[in-house]
């Protein structure tokens, strides 16, 4: 979400942001002289708020949720998203006191836009009122723009948040740059929703997956695991995620349940208390089996409530995803015999060398195999 703060040096609104690469900042307006600080944090307060509560229709959309039904969540999440139509006219127009008591909205949204438009009543400056009204428009309008797949511009701050759908635009895009490095380039993390990387990740994974175990003869949901022989990775994901792909979970549905899941655990959600109840059982079996004790006890035993950071879903299974494909190289390096003549030292060059051939051949590996099941991403 788009921060917003007092320039106290420079008596001005500014308006902060992250992207994949560092934060942004811009300047919104200039603020009255001689007023107390206090309503002018109060403003930027507000500001921030908004922003959040507009994000928070990109993160949540209806799409994500189980039903549309009247008064269920996705009725809500889509309730809420047409609220955007109305923002701009509750700054200008907010709900004031009367009488002692004072309207205050169902909506997050709306309501943040009243509390802007009560800000801005007591700043009483028409040129900051001006400037706000318009400010808010254009947050909006990135909002926007990130639904519709364009991270450009100020919509760029979507690529650090963690959504619980994925754009096909964005998808495509994350696709398009796999096929031209499988093992992830670093514009993943700079212009594209980490959901819908997380998408085409989970889609490459498959693809080396299946390259390294017709090299090893393992099956393709163990080679991930059979990796951290070789070098220490976060195998439990990928190798989840490869399960979920075996089962015939598509690639989309297998990535957006694993962060929308991780989302509900940060909102304070237990999204499945059945799963839960079948964990602590198995946790409790396991150390029964350690112990030797028939009722072994629990109380300074963690249980992680999701296989990722709640904090950063999106990005942190991008992340072990293409650790993952990683992982996948390093044990089809093992097998693949790329040099037949045995040599029994390599200098620095000689084994850089033999390094880049073999990531090269499997990526090409990966990049057939993924086209050949292309059909498990669209």
């Amino acid at each position: 979400m788009t921060r917003y703060c007092v320039a106290s040096d420079r008596h001005e609104l500014i308006a902060t942001w992250g992207t994949g690469e560092g934060d942004l900042a811009s300047s919104i307006a200039a603020l009255p002289v001689g007023v107390d600080t206090a309503r002018l944090l109060s403003l930027a307060q507000a500001l921030t708020q908004l922003s959040s509560a507009a994000w928070s229709t990109y993160t949540h959309p209806a799409s994500a949720a189980d039903s549309l039904e009247p008064n269920g969540e996705g009725w809500r999440r889509e309730e809420e998203r047409k609220g955007f139509s109305e923002v701009v006219d509750a700054i200008t127009r907010p709900n004031l006191p009367s009488g002692g008591s004072i309207v205050v909205s169902y909506s997050s949204l709306l309501e943040s836009a009243h509390r802007v438009g009560r800000a801005l009543h007591h700043l009483d400056d028409p040129q900051l009122a001006k400037a706000v009204a318009a400010e808010a428009a254009v947050e909006l309008a990135a909002v926007e723009s990130a639904e519709l797949g364009n991270l450009s511009g100020r919509a760029q701050q979507a690529v650090l948040l963690s959504r619980e759908d994925a754009s096909p635009v964005q998808v495509a895009a994350a696709d398009h740059l796999l096929q031209q490095d499988p093992f992830g380039p670093d514009e993943l993390f700079i212009g594209i929703d980490p959901t819908a990387a997380a998408v085409a990740a989970a889609h490459w994974l498959a693809a080396a997956a299946d390259v390294a175990a017709a090299a090893s003869g393992l099956n393709p949901t163990q080679v991930v695991l059979e990796a951290d022989n070789i070098e220490a990775l976060p195998h439990e994901t990928p190798t989840l995620v490869l399960v979920l792909l075996n089962d015939g979970v598509p690639p989309h549905d297998a990535v957006t349940s694993l962060v929308r899941h991780a989302m509900h655990v940060a909102d304070g959600l237990l999204p499945d208390p059945t799963a839960l109840r079948e964990q602590l059982e198995h946790l409790e079996e396991t150390l029964a089996e350690y112990t030797g004790d028939d009722e072994p006890d629990l109380t300074d035993v963690a249980l992680r409530l999701t296989p990722l950071d709640p904090k950063r879903p999106a990005r942190d299974l991008l992340e072990d995803l293409l650790t993952g494909i990683h992982g996948c190289w390093l044990l089809h390096s093992e097998y693949d015999d790329l040099d037949p003549d045995d040599v029994e030292e390599w200098d620095d060059e000689q084994a850089e060398q033999r390094e880049n051939r073999s990531r090269e051949r499997f990526a090409q590996l990966v990049r057939n195999t993924a086209a050949d099941h292309r059909d498990r991403l669209i």
